[in-house]
């Protein structure tokens, strides 16, 4: 939709946050979104739609409104609402699709998780280690591809998880590899199988720490705990069942998952105490990073040579280059 655009268009709620006014009146915040965008309805007292709002409309719930689409200088996008109602069996029956609204990663999530398995198949040397990575993946495999990486930092969107750790996985073997051969005097040598046993698992928590609804919220354990922890204690509570698994193979995943933020203003619990973790960490964040610059470039409407400062990375990007 352009600005000033009237029409009946399908969202999702995304947030609506209770307010008050300098003279105490209550309103809503309502952040109504699609694939693409997010725009704002304000639903004051003495609206019309304020009861309705603060009785039946639901965070992560589809909605049909009619109304008129504006983009304010000092507000941004905005919804003035003529009507509003939940989508309905009928909508759906007329070729509404809730796909369409959230947004998801480009790529299928089913082939994503497929090669991630391969991937864990063909370069886990260890029996054991290699079962209880298939293991996990089976257990958590529709979670993970539902789940975002993360809430509103980098891969924010179903699947995005996956997508995430595909891409860290790929990155980890390559370093692996790379710095095996160029470090051969180490013994014992670059553990390959805790790399990419760790990249496939580092960000597991997430499955447990987010509901991975429509609109992903943070559970109980994911507020209390974190997912590096939850991560850690669901690989653990699994290797349980495996008891022919090398106990400090065991212990050195453990590490890498608990250490792979590397830093304690990141996060990190632990400082990493093996190359193997340094190699993770930097895959982590290289691939979190691009998708965060990508993200940016790719959807920044500002005028000039530079993006609109982005809130995640805490600058504004260049975009002005011809080459």
């Amino acid at each position: 939709m352009t600005a000033g655009q009237f029409a009946d268009f399908f969202v999702l709620l995304a947030e609506k946050t209770r307010g008050k006014t300098r003279e105490g009146k209550p309103f809503f915040t309502c952040r109504f979104r699609d694939a693409r965008r997010t725009a704002t309805a304000m639903v004051w007292e003495d609206g019309g739609w304020f009861s309705v709002c603060e009785r039946d409309w639901a965070e992560g719930e589809f909605y049909k409104i009619r109304g008129t689409y504006t983009e304010s200088e000092r507000y941004g996008p905005q919804i003035e609402l003529q009507e509003i109602r939940p989508v309905m069996q009928a909508d759906h029956e007329r070729g509404f699709r809730a796909a369409d609204i959230v947004e998801s990663s480009r790529f299928e999530p089913a082939k994503m998780l497929a090669e991630l398995k391969e991937l864990a198949e063909q370069n886990i040397a260890d029996a054991p280690l290699r079962r209880l990575v298939a293991t996990i993946l089976d257990r958590h495999a529709q979670a993970l591809m539902n789940a975002p990486a993360t809430q509103n930092r980098f891969y924010p969107f179903l699947g995005g998880l996956l997508e995430h750790t595909l891409s860290v996985t790929k990155t980890s073997l390559l370093l692996v590899d790379r710095y095996r051969d160029h470090f051969a005097e180490l013994q014992p040598p670059l553990n390959r199988d805790v790399v990419v046993a760790g990249a496939i698992l580092h960000d597991i928590g997430r499955v447990l720490e987010l509901d991975c609804t429509a609109v992903p919220q943070p559970t109980v354990p994911g507020r209390l705990m974190g997912h590096i922890l939850l991560g850690r204690d669901l690989v653990r509570d699994t290797a349980r069942d495996f008891t022919d698994i090398d106990p400090q193979l065991l212990q050195l995943l453990e590490h890498v998952i608990i250490t792979h933020l590397n830093l304690p203003e990141w996060g990190s619990p632990r400082l990493p105490l093996i190359p193997e973790s340094l190699i993770l960490h930097h895959a982590d964040d290289l691939d979190a990073k691009l998708e965060m610059y990508v993200r940016c470039l790719m959807r920044d409407t500002a005028t000039g040579p530079f993006t609109d400062r982005d809130p995640g990375l805490g600058r504004s990007l260049f975009k002005g280059r011809k080459v």
